[in-house]
């Protein structure tokens, strides 16, 4: 896929989800809206039954007398003589009841000219009384006040969002498994798409290292096939060597591209055995030392580890160790300076790589143990590699229960610490 294409299916399915979520917090929102509107519309209609009864109750002589009368100024009004409190009381409970209203309430009867409360319970939500949504005017019964019932239910949003806790819960979950679906087919394109771009890079670097000896064992046979080259022996020994180093050189090749498929299959078994982890190392830079000399390097060794016998599999321990010096000389500028050091920590010991190469920057330093990962390097491409060496070194030293680390910084070189336990976690034999 292009990466026009990519981006503009990620930016398409960004926007998609922004909507998807956005119209389900408006459809909640409406919910909620909707849900307090029916509870509005049950209060008012419990309390324009309540006034229907009290006006039937309350339809003789005693109204017309009210309504004959001045209005009454005085805490104590005339209202008491139309509505009884505890007929009130029991009318306001059955009728919220009868609503299917399970929720505390507070009322009260008060005159909004004066702001006076009549009857009613109202000590604590004076203020939340008079400004209560659930109001209805009493004129039918005492047309010489402004009386008004009001009804206030404390904290009324609160306990209505806990009645439909569960469809919110349930929104919320649908919201966030989109969300982490849309996260997880994101990251998994990208990996795949990265992916495929570092086996692209893979197979080109593969293809132009078996092509290198390929064409040099070529030159050299042809060259074997001349008549004038077979009367010189030392030309045929020349040759010679060529085809028996490049097809050496080929072969190992060949086996690190071997490496992945048997790293990927999970087939590399350890084979632990006591190890001189001096001796190992002492032995392994005698030839170390021979390549280095064609650049003119330097190896300074010192090893200070007091206990060196480990359980470790040999082939790869060696293996492990060879990969981060030829690292080290192939990331140096100009004549590498490579420290080869050892010391004991914990229950194992330390190996130590410095070099004074290139270096990584902190972007690069966690993504370089990944498999076929290579640190970018635009268009240059002056060190060669399949870039599983450290993938290799990081999968090995885990095997044994170790780990590998780095220190880097960039055009000062790098620091490899492989720490490997006296006894590996994998004690198969065989």
């Amino acid at each position: 896929m292009k990466k026009s294409y990519f981006r503009f299916f990620i930016i398409l399915a960004s926007v998609a989800l922004i909507g998807v979520a956005i119209t389900q917090v408006y459809w909640v929102k409406k919910a909620v809206t909707f849900r307090e509107e029916q509870f509005n519309n049950q209060i008012r209609i419990a309390m324009k039954s309540v006034m229907a009864q009290l006006v039937q109750s309350n339809n003789d002589s005693t109204i017309k007398l009210m309504e004959s009368q001045p209005g009454c100024k005085m805490k104590r009004t005339s209202i008491y003589d139309v509505i009884d409190k505890e007929e009130l009381k029991e009318l306001l409970q059955k009728e919220i009841k009868c609503m299917k209203v399970k929720r505390d309430y507070e009322y009260a009867v008060y005159c909004k000219e004066t702001g006076q409360f009549a009857m009613g319970v109202y000590e604590n939500y004076k203020d939340c009384l008079l400004d209560s949504d659930h109001q209805v005017s009493l004129s039918c019964l005492c047309k010489t006040n402004d009386y008004y019932l009001t009804v206030f239910f404390p904290n009324q949003r609160s306990k209505l969002l806990l009645q439909m806790i569960g469809w919110l819960i349930l929104s919320a979950i649908f919201i966030l498994a989109v969300v982490f679906s849309f996260y997880y087919t994101i990251s998994t394109l990208m990996r795949q798409k990265k992916l495929s771009e570092m086996k692209s890079d893979f197979v080109n670097n593969m293809t132009h290292e078996f092509k290198t000896p390929i064409s040099t064992i070529s030159l050299a046979s042809e060259m074997l096939l001349r008549p004038n080259v077979n009367e010189s022996a030392d030309k045929t020994k020349k040759y010679g060597k060529i085809i028996y180093d490049e097809n050496i050189r080929l072969q190992n090749q060949v086996e690190r591209v071997l490496q992945i498929s048997i790293l990927d299959r999970g087939d590399m078994k350890i084979k632990p055995k006591e190890l001189d982890m001096h001796k190992v190392i002492r032995k392994l830079i005698v030839n170390f030392k021979l390549r280095l000399q064609d650049s003119k390097g330097k190896l300074d060794i010192n090893l200070d580890a007091e206990k060196t016998i480990i359980n470790a599999d040999r082939v790869h321990v060696v293996n492990m160790i060879s990969n981060l010096l030829d690292n080290a000389r192939k990331y140096s500028q100009g004549a590498p300076q490579i420290k080869l050091n050892t010391f004991n920590d914990c229950n194992g010991i330390v190996i130590t790589v410095e070099d004074k190469g290139v270096g990584i920057s902190s972007e690069y330093q966690k993504q370089i143990f990944k498999k076929l990962y290579r640190v970018p390097t635009g268009n240059i491409h002056d060190v060669k590699g399949f870039g599983i060496g450290l993938y290799y070194i990081k999968t090995m030293a885990e095997a044994h229960g170790g780990k590998i680390e780095v220190k880097s910084e960039l055009g000062k070189g790098s620091t490899f610490k492989l720490y490997l336990p006296f006894k590996s976690k994998n004690n198969e034999e065989g």
